[in-house]
């Protein structure tokens, strides 16, 4: 197991680490985080100048936003999932960390994201609801927008020799989350082609603490990492993302009715739910997959083609759910993706009663009311499980019987791979069909082309994705 209140015969340590000085220590420690070090550095040198994966430490964004930065961190596979234990760690207002976004961003309410799983059944009730409701319709609207983007990317590679996916991503992927669950593009309603830029804005009034907008420091900190921006500067955003969901998820807020919620709720917790957690993760993932896709060449592509247009053939010559569930090697490339690059990269738990946190290597003892902080990537990348390659993207690393027992390290969801989300824990209720649409993607791009190349980078919130060339099909259901 990760974690052990008992039953350890190796005598607990205290966790080393340091805070430094009150006030300069968070602000010296958040410079070292945005600035001197970045964020995988920060991290990699205090397990190393300890000696530990488990280690005291001070996370932004500290002073003035968060009341207390210190926290203890799990920073390897076998200490992490300790936050995932509901018996052991509390989870209320800890979405976002060590500092929490007014309640003015979603309506006066504490969404879902924020409650504890002891007062979140009857939205997580919801949320399944939703997706159950809507799981025919999955498939059918995700190649629908999706092919509209590819054909986009084609008329601008024809035009300019380039084609910018992230940008096109935004656009496709709001309207295919919203008419996926609630069967209306937006941008075909009074909200228009405005919404994927009001959503960017209501997202970033909620997540600056966490970013850099690649700005000089002498700005950077004083906007955007020492106080909240003001909420009424997004407030005709949000009012008319709202509008949109309250108009079209009538029959999402009857279900809500009948399990006690109030409409007003739980159309702020769909929109919370269809904007933060799915449009944001999207806006990650798929530029993610698509970098590392394009990174594996024509070897993997050829692979991908063979499997999925054969998966396909098998189906009658349609994307079946059943078809995608025999593409073995797309849903590795899913994984090694979410393994590599995970769309949340932090968690938290306050631990609710003294307790003790194993690591590979020693047994430490954290107090009731500290604060546990993973930084995934670091766990997900544990060269203790994962060997040499764990920092290289492998893409057949979860086939097989060997490669299906290291599932249970794959922790993007906010839990193991191999666990499934339900009201008592706070796994993203959406997990499977994050891994879907990600081998939905797969699906559109190899049944079309027979390979791409793309230039990769990086922009605000992961990495950016430029087609540089497709080369159409050849065979198979793509080249008809």
């Amino acid at each position: 197991m990760a974690s052990s209140d008992h039953g350890s015969t190796t005598a607990p340590k205290d966790v080393p680490g340091s805070y430094g000085l009150p006030l300069v220590g968070a602000v010296r420690d958040r410079l070292d985080f945005y600035y001197f070090q970045g964020q995988d550095k920060y991290f990699e040198s205090r397990v190393e100048r300890y000696g530990s994966t488990v280690v005291r430490m001070n996370v932004p964004p500290g002073p003035f936003m968060a009341r207390d930065p210190r926290v203890v961190a799990v920073l390897d596979a076998k200490s992490f999932p300790v936050l995932f234990d509901m018996d052991k760690v509390e989870k209320k207002d800890l979405f976002t960390g060590t500092y929490m976004p007014s309640t003015s961003l979603t309506g006066g309410y504490r969404v879902c994201s924020y409650l504890d799983p002891s007062t979140h059944t009857k939205v997580k009730q919801l949320l399944f609801s939703l997706l159950l409701s809507r799981k025919d319709d999955v498939i059918p609207t995700f190649r629908s927008n999706f092919s509209s983007l590819l054909a986009t990317v084609e008329a601008e590679l024809a035009k300019g020799g380039k084609a910018e996916f992230n940008k096109l991503n935004d656009v496709t992927s709001f309207d295919f989350i919203g008419e996926a669950y609630f069967g209306v593009r937006p941008s075909a309603t009074e909200l228009g082609k405005g919404g994927p830029s009001k959503a960017a804005k209501w997202l970033i009034w909620q997540l600056h603490p966490l970013v850099t907008l690649g700005l000089p420091m002498v700005l950077e900190e004083p906007l955007l990492h020492t106080f909240h921006l003001p909420p009424f500067l997004v407030k005709g955003d949000y009012r008319a993302l709202y509008k949109y969901f309250s108009t079209v998820a009538k029959q999402a807020l009857d279900t809500a009715e009948g399990l006690g919620l109030s409409r007003e709720e739980a159309c702020h917790n769909l929109l919370f739910a269809t904007t933060f957690n799915s449009y944001g993760g999207l806006k990650v993932l798929f530029p993610g997959l698509l970098a590392n896709v394009a990174s594996g060449g024509e070897k993997l592509h050829e692979r991908l083609v063979a499997e999925i247009r054969g998966a396909v053939a098998d189906a009658g010559g349609k994307v079946t759910l059943a078809a995608v569930e025999r593409m073995e090697l797309a849903k590795s490339v899913v994984w090694e993706s979410l393994r590599l690059d995970p769309p949340v990269k932090f968690q938290y738990g306050h631990a609710k009663k003294d307790l003790l946190v194993e690591s590979h290597d020693a047994v430490f003892q954290v107090r009731k009311g500290e604060m546990l902080f993973g930084y995934q990537p670091c766990a997900t990348k544990d060269p203790r499980v994962f060997g040499d390659t764990a920092g290289d993207f492998v893409p057949d690393r979860f086939l097989g019987e060997e490669g299906s027992k290291l599932l249970q390290y794959v922790y993007w969801s906010n839990g193991r791979e191999t666990d499934n989300p339900s009201v008592d824990n706070k796994q993203c209720p959406g997990k499977n069909f994050v891994v879907l649409v990600g081998r939905l993607l797969l699906v559109e791009l190899f049944l079309r082309y027979d390979t791409f190349t793309a230039e990769v980078g990086k922009e605000l919130l992961g990495t950016s994705v430029i087609f540089t060339g497709v080369t159409k099909a050849t065979s198979g259901p793509g080249s008809e």
